[in-house]
């Protein structure tokens, strides 16, 4: 069908062009369908038209239509898959606003779209950013020539003081013609502009690539801190469209965590039983903290059973007289978290988990198994409103069985494929959102220089650390009764990756050339947990409990002591915000702590009993045992540490209206008290 604004198409050698009359632009449009391209429909309207009202052209699956978004009726019909289908021409009013309203039957994302007006890349849009259906405008005419916008800044939203921060993302040519370098400049908290220069790009119009900006910045201050991200100029020229070009986010800068693991070495340490059973852990395999110290926030992952997938368990102020906890299964954890052998805090809101099953399907076929992203807000992770893919952020597929995960930098992890011994680095790039599917942008890079051997009973988890200063990979080889480390840093691209896939990724590639070494290979009788901290390396047994503390700085590496827990069972193990150590029992199903006989790192706060209800709340909050004088502020603080909100205190009993909050978790601050409260607004 073509649109009544079409003027006359003329056949030339074969192809189609449209002689469009004055004010008018040519426009036609690109649309790429997914791996279930019959699930999708669109409509090109005049801009602030309804679906279905004053349509200039319609296209996919008419069945799914103006009104069939999320509605799962799976009929038949439209667009192919994986197809990039070219509609149009149209001659459209120049300068004039217009609209693409596409719909998906599944809700989980389905089309995107390269407007091209008079032969040149002009607007690209790209559905499924969490909703079923979605409306984009454009206006008929061609960009300026050099415009680079700013799209996101992937640079970590927590970092450790003194620490060199990287500051990436992706940009994007939104301008007519390609670029071949440009300048970028970023401030911090306002102050003189950090200017480098890329070179050697050949980025086309409507094209986008990521940055890693050539000066990183010697982070220093603890607190938030305001980053400001831009371009500074476009081959050589001024960016001519100021609008799409400043970035701004907030990275907090943290205290680093004391080293005082030779503490445990001078005596003998007392372990403490944190929670067990009644907390709801159940065969705990692995644990960490939320990057954001100052919130002092542990996560446990529980094994459970194949059928229900794993669970998590979120300790608030562990091990401290206010501790709280909560524990949580995501709908579709049979599918994402089954079988859950290890978790990792990512350093941008996100976390990452690793299903040990061989087929996350669990139905025979294929081992579409892999590492699976979430998110760490709890009002988000584990709801139950995103659909029959649970709240899941992103999931990849090569890696069955797998063992250890650990965090790199922003979405980019390494996990153990337990199946093949590999050591394969998983980068989720931009998450599909909530609920969604779409992997394609995903970079993936398998290492298979040596061999790690698993559990044969599939319990035992091999886990594995990212010492962050240095680029060692620490893995444990359970199997093989050693420890090894792999330097990321060294290696190179050598071909496709030697097994699957079972999905189309942006790079599935193998790895070779790279620097590794056996670091421990005695004295070990079943090792499973890992952590670093400076020049100390902690691995856990999971035989008879006891965790092997080395010294990393020495080649070769060496065995300094070991403290004797007496808890046969541990797995992962992490080193705490005070830098004591943590671990998870899955045999006695507990959290344990463990500390050196004379404890001289940072004093826990006094915490008083208080606590807000309800939590999770609505409208309304109410305060149990503060109290608090007249004229008090309260001051309610997001997750980025931005205070949201200011309210005086209530007088006893009374509620606090937070309303206006939008869905999420937050802080609640009180004036001349160190103890924050947390609490979740749900709706």
């Amino acid at each position: 069908m073509r649109s009544p604004l079409l003027f006359s198409l003329l056949a030339l050698g074969g192809s189609a062009f449209a002689q469009c009359g004055v004010g008018e632009v040519e426009v036609t449009i690109e649309v790429t369908t997914d791996g279930y391209g019959y699930e999708t429909y669109w409509e090109l309207l005049p801009s602030g038209s309804a679906c279905g009202s004053g349509t200039l052209f319609a296209g996919g699956n008419a069945l799914v239509g103006c009104t069939g978004a999320g509605l799962q009726d799976q009929q038949p019909g439209g667009y192919g898959n994986n197809l990039v289908i070219t509609e149009g021409p149209w001659c459209l009013t120049a300068g004039s606003a217009y609209d693409i309203f596409w719909a998906d039957d599944w809700g989980d994302g389905g089309l995107s779209f390269n407007v091209i007006v008079d032969g040149v890349s002009s607007a690209q849009f790209t559905g499924g950013n969490g909703s079923p259906a979605e409306t984009f405008t454009f206006l008929a005419q061609q960009p300026v020539d050099f415009d680079l916008g700013m799209i996101r800044a992937n640079t970590p939203l927590y970092v450790f003081e003194g620490e060199d921060l990287l500051i990436t993302g992706y940009l994007k040519n939104d301008g007519a013609v390609a670029v071949t370098s440009c300048e970028l400049s970023y401030t911090v908290d306002g102050g003189s502009p950090v200017v480098a220069a890329l070179n050697g790009l050949n980025l086309a119009p409507g094209a986008a690539m990521a940055f890693e900006h050539p000066i990183m910045w010697t982070t220093v201050g603890v607190g938030t801190h305001l980053i400001a991200l831009a371009p500074a100029s476009v081959n050589g020229n001024p960016d001519g469209n100021a609008a799409n070009d400043e970035v701004t986010f907030n990275t907090k800068v943290l205290a680093p965590v004391p080293n005082i693991i030779d503490q445990y070495l001078q005596a003998v340490p007392t372990v403490n039983i944190i929670a067990d059973s009644d907390e709801d852990l159940l065969v705990p395999r692995d644990l960490d903290f939320h990057p954001d110290l100052e919130r002092n926030e542990l996560w446990v992952i529980n094994k459970d059973v194949a059928s229900t997938g794993g669970s998590t368990v979120t300790f608030f102020e562990p091990g401290t007289g206010d501790m709280d906890w909560n524990w949580e299964r995501d709908p579709a954890a049979g599918h994402f978290m089954s079988l859950p052998t290890g978790i990792a805090m990512g350093d941008n809101g996100f976390f990452s988990t690793s299903p040990g099953i061989f087929d996350a399907n669990q139905n025979g076929g294929d081992p579409f198994t892999g590492p699976t992203l979430w998110s760490a807000d709890t009002a988000i992770y584990a709801a139950t409103i995103y659909g029959p893919l649970g709240s899941h952020f992103d999931m990849l597929h090569v890696t069955p069985n797998s063992q250890g995960i650990a965090h790199e930098r922003w979405n980019k992890y390494w996990v153990v494929d337990g199946f093949n011994g590999d050591v394969v680095m998983h980068d989720f790039a931009v998450d599909h959102g909530a609920g969604n599917s779409y992997h394609g942008d995903a970079i993936i890079r398998r290492y298979a220089d040596f061999t790690i051997t698993k559990d044969p009973n599939d319990h035992i988890v091999s886990h594995d650390v990212m010492d962050k200063a240095t680029g060692w990979l620490y893995v444990v080889d359970h199997g093989g009764q050693r420890v090894l480390r792999m330097d990321t840093k060294t290696g190179a691209v050598s071909g496709t990756g030697n097994y699957g896939p079972w999905e189309t990724y942006v790079e599935y590639s193998m790895v070779s050339g790279y620097d590794w070494e056996v670091v421990a290979s005695t004295g070990l009788v079943e090792p499973s947990g890992v952590d670093v901290i400076g020049d100390r390396l902690l691995v856990s047994d999971h035989a008879n409990g006891d965790i092997v503390i080395y010294d990393i700085a020495v080649d070769p590496v060496v065995e300094l002591g070991r403290i004797q827990t007496g808890s046969a069972g541990i797995m992962g193990i992490r080193v705490g915000p005070d830098g004591r150590v943590w671990a998870v029992n899955a045999t006695t199903h507990q959290l344990l702590r463990v500390d050196p006989s004379t404890f001289t790192g940072v004093q826990e706060q006094v915490v008083r009993p208080a606590r807000i209800y309800p939590n999770p709340a609505q409208d309304q909050i109410r305060l149990e045992g503060l109290e608090l004088a007249a004229g008090t502020v309260l001051e309610v603080v997001d997750m980025a540490g931005r205070v949201v909100a200011r309210r005086v205190a209530p007088t006893a009993g009374n509620p606090v209206d937070v309303s206006a909050l939008q869905p999420g978790s937050y802080l609640l601050r009180v004036t001349g008290m160190t103890q924050h409260l947390r609490f979740v607004i749900q709706r």
